[in-house]
């Protein structure tokens, strides 16, 4: 049990100091990790509502700190390239996260065609039940997505990485509140990057 927490703490500190250096990513980080806490409370009475708030809120926020604003450049604090740390990328690296956006913005399509999806729901009577299934079909795709890296994690590294690679996932939101929730009041004081990360490197 000790190696698990100890490389739960290892894959969020490689994550934390490789991945979330802009103040701008780390406030975006902790308005998604909100929004996922609210889409978990939301879940038990209505996970189709919560798959919609978890993509169009805390994923759409997550993601774009990562492709808009944090540093592509070479990263002196960690001494490593942009290409390096995609390679080393435990979960979902950009050129993977870009495969999983592409499947969530295009699922809806098919019920333009077929409003029953192939069978799979009765046919819509107006808006608010096709919104119902477009959020049936993005919690899906988030499960999907889950399972398909654990599983992959599991033939390409080890049962270990993929359990805790997921239990990490799920947990960052209880994460993230507590680790960069002062990141706004650092971006509004005028702090693009987070200096504390070269401090810490090894």
């Amino acid at each position: 049990m000790s190696s698990f927490r100890e490389a739960l703490a290892t894959q969020r500190w490689d994550d934390h100091r490789y991945y979330h250096h802009s103040r701008i990513n780390q406030s975006l980080h902790f308005f998604s990790a909100v929004s996922f806490l609210y889409a978990y409370a939301e879940a038990f009475k209505d996970p189709a509502v919560s798959a919609l708030i978890g993509w169009l809120f805390a994923m759409v926020s997550r993601q774009a700190g990562h492709f808009f604003f944090e540093p592509k450049g070479y990263d002196e604090a960690n001494d490593a390239t942009h290409e390096y740390k995609e390679e080393i990328k435990v979960g979902y690296n950009l050129r993977r996260k870009v495969v999983l956006i592409a499947i969530w913005a295009l699922s809806p399509l098919p019920l333009l065609w077929d409003p029953t999806f192939f069978g799979l729901f009765h046919a819509t009577a107006g808006r608010p039940d096709y919104l119902r299934e477009v959020g049936t079909l993005w919690l899906a795709v988030g499960i999907g997505g889950l399972l398909f890296r654990t599983v992959q994690l599991f033939v390409i590294r080890d049962l270990q990485t993929g359990l805790v690679w997921i239990t990490k996932i799920l947990t960052d939101p209880f994460h993230d509140v507590k680790l960069y929730c002062t990141a706004p009041f650092h971006l509004l004081r005028g702090e693009l990057l987070d200096p504390s990360i070269g401090e810490h490197r090894a």
